[in-house]
Parts: C-alpha cells; structure tokens; sequence
C-alpha cells in the first residue's frame, strides 16, 4: 500500500486519525524496514504512530514484519531479558554480577544490544559487554549482526530524538527462542498491553517495576508473572531480604559503572542474588523468590 496512505491514518488529528489492521501494521513496518520511503516519511509516520496512540493490532503486526528478518539462534534453558535501547543513566547495571551468580544453576541470560537509541542518554549494553569479560551464562547478540534493517534506522531515529513505538517492540526480539522473558515496565497501565504483545511468544512471561525501565530490581517493586489470561502481582522489596542498597540519583559515567561492578559493595551483591532469584522463579526453577534466594545462598 502507498505508505502516505498509513502517515494519513496515525497523522491528521483525533477525528481523521485511525487504526491501521494486523495486515496493514506488519505491511507499514516491512517498507520501513526496507527504508523503501523516505526518511522524511518513516520520521513522519513513528512521531504520529505514537501521539494516535499505538494499539496492541498494530505492534502484533509490526512485530510479524521484524520476525521475517530476525536471524535467530536457539540457547537452552535461557531467559531473554529486556532492556531500554536508550540505556541506564543513573545507576550501573547489575546483569553481570547476576551472571556469574547463576552459572551453578546453568541458567543463561539472554541479552541483546544496538547503538544507542532515543530517548534517554544513557550508558548502554552494548557499552557494557565491550568493557567487561562476560560470564558463560550470558548470551549477547548484537542488532547489528542478527537485525540489520532495525539497527540501520538508527539515524532516523537519533535525529527524531524521541520515543517511537519502535522502543516498545524491540526490546524482545526473540532471538535466542527462550522459553522465558522479563522486561522492565514504568507504569501499571502498561503491564497489560505488554502481556497482549509478548505473553503468547514464551511459555512464561514476567514483567517487573525495574531500574530505570530495565528487568533490573534496585528497589522495592511489583513483579507480574502472565498465565494464560491472568497476571499474578506481587512485591519483592530488597529489605525483607536485608539489603539495604541505595539507589543513586545523579547521572553515572561508564567508568564508574564498570569500576561497581569489578568492584562491587557487599549490598550490591546481595542485589544481584536478589535480582537471580526473581530469575529463577521466573523460569520455573524455584516455587517462590525467597526459595530461590534461600537456594542461592
């Protein structure tokens, strides 16, 4: 379909704005993913796909079109985690010391990384694994070698400089075919429209009030794991566990976050068992977050 036709749909206000279909959806992300229309145009229709708002038909749609381009590579007994493309910029990552806390359990981390995107500044995992020796149990598949066609928008993206649905369905491409999958959600509202997008594409899906929108746990928050059509909810908060980390409010460089993590306080550990823990009743490993915590003590 002619392209103008989909900037029609999302840009021409509340009363001439509508929703495109399944077929229309996976048909507006597949020229985009070409860039068979001009920059222009795809910049266009992302700042009014995501004012209309977006609904759960067309990222399913979008999704179907990244699918046909995604070159996978199954790891066993993995979980993929889901992490913002803009990255951390206020507190270092935890996913290595977290890592190395499960490599008795065998349970791999899959993770995925890009240049940064918008709309944060932040430190991304791209930063991270090219500074650090990474743990066996960590699977890192950068967007440039396995999705190409997403990672070339980049540009367009950078010089639009602001959040676009793109940021919501790229954070779990599937690239590893894991059976388990958590991703970082902001606000309540968003945890059923993840669950509608995501749910279906794993055996178990889980969605938690992360640091700074990461599947990373720093304090107190809510923990939703989707079954079927239900979303159990429940509270992890660090201090039941004893940990006592405090959060950091000022902006973090990438040497001090690699300098936490080669050396890390004795409660930024704990915070990683913690975060392992939530990993592994995740994936079945574990009837509850204190079992698992208890199990990896």
């Amino acid at each position: 379909m002619d392209f103008f036709r989909y900037i029609h749909a999302v840009g021409t206000g509340s009363k001439g704005n509508r929703d495109l279909s399944f077929d229309e959806a996976k048909d507006m992300m597949q020229q985009i993913l070409n860039q068979s229309v001009p920059s222009e145009q795809i910049a266009a229709f992302l700042l009014g796909w995501r004012l209309k708002p977006e609904t759960t038909d067309e990222f399913l749609g979008a999704l179907a079109a990244c699918d046909e381009n995604i070159t996978t590579s199954k790891v066993p007994n993995s979980i993929e985690l889901g992490y913002p493309f803009d990255g951390k910029a206020k507190n270092p990552y935890i996913f290595p010391l977290v890592a190395k806390i499960l490599e008795k359990q065998k349970l791999n981390l899959v993770l995925i990384g890009d240049e940064k995107q918008p709309a944060k500044d932040g430190i991304t995992i791209k930063d991270i694994v090219s500074q650090i020796k990474l743990a066996q149990t960590i699977h890192y598949f950068d967007r440039k070698e396995f999705f190409n066609k997403l990672h070339k928008l980049t540009d367009i993206r950078n010089k639009l400089g602001l959040r676009t649905g793109f940021n919501t369905i790229e954070k779990l491409p599937g690239v590893a075919q894991s059976e388990y999958a958590i991703t970082g959600v902001f606000h309540k509202p968003y945890v059923k429209k993840y669950a509608a997008i995501f749910a279906d594409r794993y055996k178990r899906f889980a969605l938690i009030q992360g640091n700074e929108g990461t599947p990373e746990l720093f304090s107190k928050g809510r923990l939703w794991i989707v079954d079927n059509d239900t979303i159990e909810e429940s509270v992890i908060d660090p201090e039941y566990f004893g940990i006592h980390y405090k959060k950091s409010w000022e902006k973090i460089t990438l040497e001090d976050s690699i300098r936490q993590l080669k050396n890390p306080s004795d409660e930024y550990l704990k915070l990683a068992q913690l975060n392992a823990a939530v990993y592994l009743f995740v994936t079945q490993n574990a009837p509850t977050v204190e079992d698992a915590y208890d199990m990896l003590d």
